[in-house]
């Protein structure tokens, strides 16, 4: 009988929850790993979080903030000039905003952020893409990562 107990608490314990074992709290951070393997030092990260700006403060939204380290000079890939992160919810909406360089030793480092979001952040695909800035002409990732959940 204690056998039968045991299993009939497992079950339960992982049908009632089982949220509990892919979801993340806010603030998530996610590693943005490099689409071409070749590229060993190009890495990068996004933090999620929520804010509250303005004032009186506005009702909850969510902030993506993006940084590259050791990202190849945009013009090696042709015509771009910066890069651009990107986020989508496939097949739901995507979001876009400039990075800016700093100027450091051994190249820059990228980094952008955007404040407006207010969709759920679930199934999330994060990229650093190369863009053409006089053209608005995004172009293909360079590093990305994904989070499945993140509220």
């Amino acid at each position: 009988m204690k056998p039968f107990i045991l299993i009939l608490f497992m079950l339960l314990a992982t049908t009632i929850s089982p949220l509990q074992t892919h979801a993340d709290k806010m603030p998530c951070t996610i590693s943005l790993e490099p689409v071409n393997k070749n590229l060993k030092n190009t890495k990068g990260s996004a933090l999620i979080y929520n804010v509250q700006l303005g004032s009186p403060p506005s009702f909850p939204r969510t902030n993506i903030s993006i940084l590259g380290v050791h990202l190849p000079n945009p013009s090696s890939y042709g015509q771009y000039d910066s890069y651009e992160g990107y986020a989508t919810i496939p097949n739901e909406i995507s979001w876009r905003f400039r990075m800016y360089p700093t100027p450091e030793e051994d190249g820059p480092t990228w980094a952008g952020r955007i404040d407006l979001i207010t969709a759920d952040m679930r199934n999330v695909k994060i990229q650093i893409r190369l863009s053409n800035a006089k053209l608005e002409k995004l172009g293909p990732p360079v590093l990305q990562g994904k989070i499945n959940i993140c509220k």
